[in-house]
């Protein structure tokens, strides 16, 4: 085992704000809602699955920081407060100064604060003179991680990775190494994404039946034991010239540990067929029980991989499955998966000791 705990979750997504909402949807395996975004210069629109507005205003909305931050970020730091056990309606950041020096975050992301970019660009080719510079400081990747770092007091390690859908496993494997080399005592793991038609039209080019769908989800690794244990992530394969998706896949599934009988398997279906192809055929052989977050949230991207996990870790902390295998295909860049296992079931059926991915950043 990697002596790496996972201590809570917390997810944002077009079935509502929290984890609740996200589990129903997904044990209901229906597809939510698809609304249509406009697109200018078409009379027609895009096809997305946006997060509905939540039951009250946030109460985290009033931090100065905060006040004119874009969606994605808010996504984020909804999802990291659940995964630290507070609450939105609270105007308390759920964690006290001594243990926001011992608190690190990795945030995750793929297409990043597309929006606030969108609408900078567009005033500056209006009129440089004019554009609004108030705008320009949430165009950059690292935006939310920011943002949430200034939000709970954290003055610890503080990543942004950006990549496709497989870079959350890699923050994964980043955040595990740092509480076992010592760093920090506890780390969340943060993916998200916002809606926008330039993301939405950019991957409509390459599959017409993907559908995105925004949003966030959030891990707490901890150094302190819990129910719930991250077994291992494999190393990430990735896809070259001379190396299929198909190829990257296969070596990802066979270096996961042997299933227990009753084990989860998360996997990063979309419903988009050409883009599933090399995941669908993958794991055809799999029996057991089974979840497609993307095929009822939406491809979330970074979010995506991120609602699997946090899927996975709530199945067994409520005893529903022993175990949970994270499988994610990414759409350009890597293949990797991840495993967690109740502590109990980690106890009675020792497995290979993994080690966490190593081609992670330094």
């Amino acid at each position: 085992m990697s002596g790496v705990f996972i201590g809570g979750a917390g997810a944002v997504s077009a079935a509502g704000w929290g984890m609740v909402p996200l589990r129903d949807a997904v044990a209901r395996g229906v597809p939510m809602d698809v609304r249509s975004l406009d697109r200018p210069g078409w009379d027609h629109g895009l096809r997305a699955r946006g997060v509905p507005p939540p039951p009250s205003r946030p109460a985290f909305l009033s931090h100065p920081r905060l006040r004119r931050s874009s969606s994605i970020t808010h996504y984020a730091v909804a999802a990291a407060i659940e995964a630290l056990g507070g609450s939105m309606t609270s105007t308390q950041a759920p964690i006290q100064p001594a243990e926001a020096s011992r608190l690190g975050i990795v945030y995750c992301v793929m297409s990043g604060c597309v929006s606030y970019s969108r609408r900078f660009y567009h005033e500056v080719i209006q009129n440089p003179s004019t554009a609004s510079p108030l705008l320009f400081p949430e165009t950059v990747f690292n935006a939310p991680a920011s943002h949430l770092s200034a939000y709970l007091g954290v003055t610890s390690a503080n990543y942004t990775l950006v990549g496709d859908a497989g870079g959350v496993l890699v923050g994964l494997a980043t955040g595990a190494r740092w509480i076992r080399e010592g760093r920090v005592d506890r780390c969340l793991l943060v993916g998200a994404e916002e809606l926008d038609w330039l993301t939405v039209d950019a991957f409509r080019h390459f599959d017409r039946e993907w559908i995105f769908g925004e949003g966030a989800g959030a891990l707490l690794l901890q150094r302190a034991p819990s129910l719930v244990e991250l077994d291992c992530v494999t190393d990430a394969e990735l896809f070259t010239v001379g190396r299929s998706r198909m190829a990257a896949a296969r070596r990802v599934k066979e270096d996961l540990p042997v299933a227990l009988l009753g084990e989860l398997l998360c996997d990063g279906l979309s419903g988009a067929v050409r883009m599933d192809g090399p995941e669908q055929k993958v794991w055809d052989d799999w029996r057991g029980p089974r979840a497609s977050v993307k095929q009822v949230l939406g491809d979330g991207l970074s979010a995506g991989t991120a609602w699997q996990c946090a899927l996975g870790f709530d199945s067994i902390l409520r005893g529903e499955h022993p175990a949970a295998r994270i499988s994610v295909v990414g759409c350009h860049q890597q293949a990797i998966a991840a495993r967690m296992i109740g502590v109990r079931e980690a106890a009675s059926h020792p497995v290979r000791s993994s080690d966490l991915a190593q081609n992670q950043p330094a």
